[in-house]
């Protein structure tokens, strides 16, 4: 499952992106929302990584 945890960052990034594009804003609008999101995903992958050297 962790090898595949590129895909989610781009998945939300891609619906964002789409969501600003619905509501006509530009990508450069919605920056701050990119931002928090691969903030996020980071610190859900440092998490996942901890508990996986913590139970092995």
């Amino acid at each position: 499952m962790i090898r595949l945890f590129f895909l989610l960052p781009l998945l939300m990034c891609g619906i964002w992106w789409f969501y600003l594009n619905q509501r006509g804003y530009s990508a450069k609008d919605g920056l701050k929302g990119f931002i928090y999101i691969l903030g996020l995903n980071g610190i859900l992958l440092g998490f996942l990584l901890v508990m996986m050297y913590i139970t092995n």
